[in-house]
């Protein structure tokens, strides 16, 4: 006769998400102790995390939050990876990252470390990334952690596929007139990739780089010796115009580049962050 109740089942499986199957055979296993059951369970979690640690945990989603600080407001995002997209869609998966995500906020964490060792109820979330993997049999991990901050902060999150969760994540800082156009640009930095938010931002080195190659092509292309930095120039521009946001033409308006439509609007914007599961 079982030495367990049909309650002891419910408490456990509260408490560590893992399954009916799973949580009967560890309180059997423990004889109906619960605290020997749950260390069962983790222990298997350990155990399916050293077996997979050398798979790949490319699939997965972001989340993100917005909360108010003493820069006005900061913004976080949280990659949360698994090995399939068949577990990254299921309900388990999604509310445990969002888990993730409420202890990162909480503990202030803004590396993957500080997020590991954050508080998720009385277990960290390392703790929880490994009694996770006992659940689901598939690798798990924290896979990066944003912030961004501003007097105001807007993000938006985009799914690349309808029937997964949220693949990319967009943080725009502004300020308090640039709030109006915020989430439109966000949407276009989804789709655009910008890397740098001005040309000021783009690192000398890798702007030397580019000045080189387009030195050289235009140099075999034979073209005459005197337009070759003109020529130079012109490309180093249309470099610009690819990885820097305020140069990049407007998604919605094709005519007007991101930073005139900014402009326009009166505000500006201080700063952006744009994840991608798995990059």
């Amino acid at each position: 006769m079982a030495n367990y109740t049909l309650q002891d089942i419910k408490a456990l499986r509260e408490k560590t998400g893992a399954g009916m199957l799973d949580v009967k055979n560890a309180l059997a296993e423990a004889d109906g102790d619960a605290a020997k059951a749950e260390e069962i369970l983790r222990l298997k979690g350990l155990k399916i995390a050293a077996k997979r640690e050398g798979r790949s945990a490319s699939a997965g989603l972001v989340t993100s939050k917005i909360v108010d600080s003493d820069a006005g407001q900061t913004g976080y995002v949280v990659e949360v990876n698994a090995e399939t997209d068949f577990v990254a869609k299921t309900q388990k998966f999604i509310d445990f990252s969002e888990a993730v995500l409420e202890a990162v906020v909480a503990a202030q964490a803004t590396t993957v470390e500080e997020a590991m060792a954050a508080k998720l109820d009385d277990e960290t979330v390392a703790d929880k990334v490994s009694g996770m993997m006992g659940v689901i049999g598939e690798k798990i991990e924290v896979g990066s952690v944003h912030t961004l901050s501003g007097d105001r902060v807007a993000a938006y999150m985009h799914r690349t596929s309808t029937d997964l969760p949220p693949q990319v994540a967009v943080l725009v800082a502004t300020d308090e007139a640039g709030e109006a156009v915020a989430h439109d640009v966000a949407v276009h930095i989804a789709a655009m990739s910008p890397r740098y938010l001005t040309e000021a931002d783009v690192p000398a080195e890798e702007i030397e780089n580019e000045r080189r190659i387009a030195t050289e092509l235009t140099i075999s292309e034979g073209k005459p010796e005197k337009a070759v930095p003109k020529i130079v120039e012109g490309r180093l521009k249309g470099y610009f115009k690819q990885i820097v946001l305020m140069e990049q033409a407007y998604a919605r308006d094709p005519k007007q580049t991101v930073g005139q439509v900014v402009k326009a609007s009166g505000g500006n914007v201080t700063g952006f962050v744009r994840v991608r599961v798995g990059e």
